[in-house]
């Protein structure tokens, strides 16, 4: 009696049964092992003076004016004088110090983000226009990641003699002098650029499944246009907008690559995300307590967004009144002066946004590209490269043998942690709920910091494991226990939402009938959700190919052993013309993306699987 009641208060079941039990226990040993105490490790560093209890550390950092500068310093833009003596100016920002610089970068990309996503998300779900399919194409289009290589293509496109300035400046006339983006301006343009997509298909999903009786009722009332919009249709929309804007403020507060990328500037530098980095690189082998506190102070704004934002969503009523079926959306022609706005502000908008992409194939294609408005010359010597040089070729293996192997624990975990949530409702679902979409607010950079603490801590200082091991650590390991976390939420989601559809009833007719509850799984649950696991699967597997914040901080330690992403980051730092190998492999990555989305869609029948980001 007591091992009932003590199993249905914790697994939600009043018999014991081991496979329950594991479906708890397993996914939450695991987070626990390699979320939760490779954090508290750098806690324990971090709080930790001279051997005693202290926040010695946060208050060095935060009375620092290099890491909180108030008032802020430097001039936002500098006029200049190009070589051929035109006017240029020079857009770089002011410094804040560089805790405020990483709050001030994220909040401004999550109000570009948030606005430039609302736009079209509203447009594409309320208005048929001529060229709607080539948006809705398009605008997937900056969700294909291609790590500092993107980010290297908008420095171009913005610089001196740069394709903005050649259309803007010298063909349209808009400008009456150059513009040159760099510094924490640079970076804000370039998280904008890439992650506003992310914002668009949350907002999207909200849009196309609003309940249409509620605008009728308020038209009826006398409320229209902008009014209408702002006090019905937007508050519908807000958590979905508010999910896509959470994740955006948590991406660009641990983005590395483009800092890296704008590193050339000073002021690019003072990033809470490059601070850490570089500190860490340069002072590999050491525990500093203050990167410790550093990362710790990154996790704390992030979870601060990310939980913030979900109870101001949650406190508010967003009931629809139709119950079950489904209704059509709200869609029309556009009004005259609403399709010029299409075609002469967000066309425009979307086709700048596009480019970074387009111009990664093309100077994975080019000989070079310097001053040049675009890439010059065509060769197909970096892809040859890509595919024949042994020393190039074994950092695709790397990734795909590391993001695969991930992908196989992602797989399990999400299985069993959604089947646990989804079908028991014991004291430890809750918990295993929320520690299963935690790793979204954590910043791949404190896990990656936590991870060289943890590792370095727990292992022999010979063992291949520890990272700071004289004889040569290998991260294969770490790398995929990274990845696996970091890249945990999008198949659990998948996952859950199978299990949601398949009702409940199946699995007790099959139980009831005498079928063992792993007969059940595996007979009836895992065929009706396969096509789930699989998408989610495919999903995780895309961003394991293109994490950056791990695979160049724990993968640099062993370059032999390191991932795409931490080639691609030595050979953008390192000769001229290195550039164009890295943008050979972001194709290969573009291709693997794009293929995988082809895939899932055609499989699952999911119109919009990168939804799955939320």
């Amino acid at each position: 009696m007591k091992v009932s009641k003590w199993s249905e208060r914790l697994f939600g079941t009043p018999l014991f049964e081991p496979l329950v039990a594991f479906s708890y226990i397993f996914p939450l040993l695991y987070l626990i092992v390699f979320l939760i105490v490779p954090v508290l490790s750098m806690l324990l560093i971090a709080f930790t003076y001279d051997g005693n209890i202290s926040l010695h550390w946060f208050k060095s950092i935060l009375m620092d004016s290099y890491y909180i500068q108030l008032p802020p310093q430097g001039e936002f833009a500098q006029k200049l004088t190009t070589s051929t003596g035109e006017s240029l100016y020079l857009i770089r920002g002011l410094d804040f110090g560089v805790v405020l610089n990483s709050l001030v970068v994220a909040a401004l990309v999550t109000l570009f983000t948030a606005i430039l996503g609302t736009v079209f998300a509203f447009v594409m779900a309320r208005y048929n226009f001529k060229g709607k399919n080539f948006f809705r194409i398009a605008l997937f289009i900056p969700l294909l990641v291609t790590p500092f290589v993107n980010a290297y293509v908008i420095k171009q496109m913005f610089s001196e003699f740069g394709l903005i300035n050649y259309i803007f400046h010298e063909v349209l006339h808009i400008l009456p002098f150059r513009i040159k983006i760099d510094g924490l301006a640079g970076v804000v343009l370039a998280q904008s650029m890439a992650y506003y997509p992310i914002v668009y298909l949350n907002a999207y999903a909200s849009f196309i499944n609003i309940d249409p009786t509620l605008e009728e009722q308020a038209e009826n009332l006398g409320s229209r246009g902008f009014h209408l919009f702002r006090t019905v249709t937007f508050p519908l929309a807000l958590p979905g907008i508010a999910a896509g804007a959470t994740l955006v403020f948590i991406f660009s507060l641990e983005d590395l690559a483009a800092p890296i990328v704008f590193h050339g500037d000073p002021l690019a530098k003072k990033l809470m995300s490059y601070q850490i980095f570089s500190k860490f690189i340069y002072g590999l082998g050491e525990r500093s307590p203050e990167i410790a506190a550093l990362s710790i102070i990154m996790l704390t704004l992030a979870i601060i967004a990310f939980l913030g934002i979900r109870k101001y969503v949650s406190l508010r009523q967003y009931a629809m009144l139709s119950k079950g079926g489904r209704w059509k959306p709200r869609i029309s022609d556009p009004k005259p002066w609403q399709a010029l706005l299409i075609y002469l502000v967000l066309l425009p908008a979307l086709l700048i946004t596009i480019f970074p992409q387009l111009g990664v194939i093309m100077l994975a294609f080019s000989e070079r590209w310097t001053t040049t408005v675009l890439p010059q010359g065509f060769t197909i010597d970096y892809i040859k490269e890509m595919i024949l040089n042994p020393d190039v070729r074994r950092f695709i293996v790397n990734s795909l043998t590391y993001s695969g192997a991930a992908v196989i624990l992602i797989v399990l975990l999400s299985i069993t942690s959604s089947y646990a949530t989804s079908r028991f409702k014991g004291v430890l679902s809750p918990i295993l709920e929320s520690i299963v979409i935690l790793p979204i607010a954590v910043p791949g950079i404190v896990v990656a910091m936590g991870y060289f603490y943890f590792f370095s801590a727990v292992t022999p200082e010979n063992s291949p494991l520890n990272p700071t091991s004289l004889y040569g650590f290998n991260p294969a390991l770490v790398l995929i226990l990274a990845y696996s976390i970091r890249r945990l939420p999008f198949a659990a989601r998948s996952v859950y939402a199978g299990l949601q559809q398949v009702h409940v009833s199946l699995e007790e007719s099959s139980i009831n009938l005498g079928a063992s509850r792993w007969k059940t799984i595996t007979g009836i649950l895992m065929p009706l959700i396969s096509l789930n696991v699989f998408g989610g699967a495919m999903l995780s597997f895309v961003y394991s190919m293109s994490e950056t914040s791990v695979g160049i901080t724990l993968g640099s330690i062993n370059m032999a052993q390191a991932p795409i992403t931490a080639f691609m980051k030595e050979v953008l730092m390192s000769a001229a013309g290195s550039i164009n190998i890295a943008a050979a492999l972001g194709v290969l990555l573009i291709v693997v993306q794009i293929t995988a989305i082809v895939v899932v869609n055609v499989i699952t029948k999911q119109r919009y699987s990168f939804i799955g980001l939320t």
